[in-house]
């Protein structure tokens, strides 16, 4: 097989080493290949850098494990083709397996165009993606922390969620605050509900007789204090994302248009997608790299299930959260397929579909610039019209109804 690139590079990297190798065509076509190891501090990847420059190397591939490799990748971007592939793709032959080899390997397997680089955003992305990724990760310990002050307050026979809606709300949090200070009467501790809240004072009042100790009141402060700085920590990333996000304003609101998907699940999909649709090609490939289109597995012409594969995870829980949205919005043509899908399929597959139509719609609203057409609810009954109309006069008849059906007139009114 011969090569497409003159001089390439292929590092191994690991925690503490790099091991790069530079294979190039010498004079004569004779090859040369060179292999040094590097340590990972920052001073050690710039003499990396100074090297394969000394060696006139264009294209760089490495492996895409763990985290080892972003500051190799951030050292050297700028300077080369970088090429991060996945793992899997790329295994060495058996038996050959040490850094060398592998670095040796990485290095042939660049100089043949053989590596499918991976997606890689920009800087500016990769620091959104961060923001959003620890914001999703604080989201998730909030709600951990309210289940365990509501485990608490259970175990002290305080049983305010069975009344409030929202244990965590205004009047909630004015309420756990009085618990943990121990000072006030229920009836006081329930006279502090606003809003509609108040027409269940005497209800309240019964909730909120337990038999609180000081073991309670001092877990409760510190649940209320831990939770009151996750909250803080929250607003303040809001306003970082913010800050990030207001370059991609006009995308931004172009993908707020789809049902489900709010400002905050748009800032989610342009931080790990981008808004460059190029770099995926088609909508299907950008579906297979989400992990949200159906697998494809066939042997001796016999599909083995068609489970979606892992993907990028982060995209695909935005995408599951916007499609549940999506099929409580009335009168869209999305939740209309979900309930359809759902009868057939079960909800966890027809949210997955779901949210595989939205990353399609957000691939080609991103590519074109264009709003997102509502189809509506009625669209999949007009597609197939004859279709639906055999098994609706069907299912009469089954009921013990004779259907007789006539065509509507279509009154066009003067202008």
């Amino acid at each position: 097989m011969e090569a497409i690139i003159e001089c390439a590079a292929g590092l191994d990297v690991h925690q503490a080493t790099v091991v790069a190798c530079v294979v190039a065509t010498g004079v004569g076509r004779k090859l040369r290949k060179e292999i040094r190891t590097f340590g990972t501090m920052t001073r050690d990847l710039d003499c990396l850098r100074a090297w394969l420059s000394e060696h006139a190397v264009t294209h760089v591939g490495m492996e895409s494990t763990g985290v080892y490799w972003m500051p190799v990748y951030a050292a050297l971007e700028g300077s080369f083709t970088l090429i991060v592939g996945n793992a899997h793709h790329i295994r060495n032959v058996p038996g050959r397996k040490t850094d060398a080899k592998d670095a040796e390997w990485l290095a042939e397997l660049v100089r043949h165009g053989l590596i499918r680089p991976s997606f890689v955003p920009s800087p500016e992305l990769r620091e959104l993606r961060d923001l959003l990724r620890h914001r999703r990760s604080l989201a998730g310990a909030i709600a951990a922390g309210r289940n365990r002050t509501l485990k608490l307050l259970e175990s002290a026979g305080i049983k305010l969620s069975t009344v409030a809606t929202d244990a965590f709300g205004v009047s909630g949090m004015a309420m756990l605050h009085a618990l943990a200070d121990g000072v006030d009467t229920p009836e006081a501790m329930a006279a502090l509900a606003k809003g509609r809240l108040r027409r269940k004072l005497e209800a309240l009042a019964r909730a909120l007789e337990g038999r609180m100790t000081d073991h309670h009141r001092f877990m409760l402060r510190l649940h209320l204090v831990h939770l009151q700085h996750l909250e803080s920590t929250v607003a303040e990333l809001d306003a970082r994302i913010t800050e990030k996000i207001n370059p991609y304003h006009a995308q931004v609101r172009l993908l707020a248009g789809i049902p489900g998907v709010d400002q905050l699940i748009a800032a989610h999909i342009i931080a790990e997608i981008g808004v460059d649709m190029s770099v995926f090609g088609t909508a299907g490939r950008l579906s297979a790299w989400a992990g949200v289109c159906p697998g494809n597995y066939e042997s001796a012409g016999k599909r083995q299930g068609g489970a979606t594969r892992k993907g990028n995870v982060s995209l695909k829980t935005a995408l599951i959260t916007a499609a549940i949205g999506a099929s409580r919005t009335r009168g869209t043509y999305l939740k209309d397929k979900f309930y359809r899908l759902r009868a057939r399929c079960g909800a966890m597959k027809a949210a997955m579909a779901i949210a595989h139509k939205i990353l399609v719609a957000v691939f080609h609203i991103l590519a074109a610039r264009v709003p997102f057409r509502e189809l509506g609810d009625g669209y999949l009954d007009s597609r197939s019209k004859h279709r639906v109309t055999k098994a609706l006069v069907r299912r009469l008849d089954v009921l013990g109804y004779r259907v007789t059906l006539e065509q509507k007139s279509i009154v066009v009114a003067a202008s």
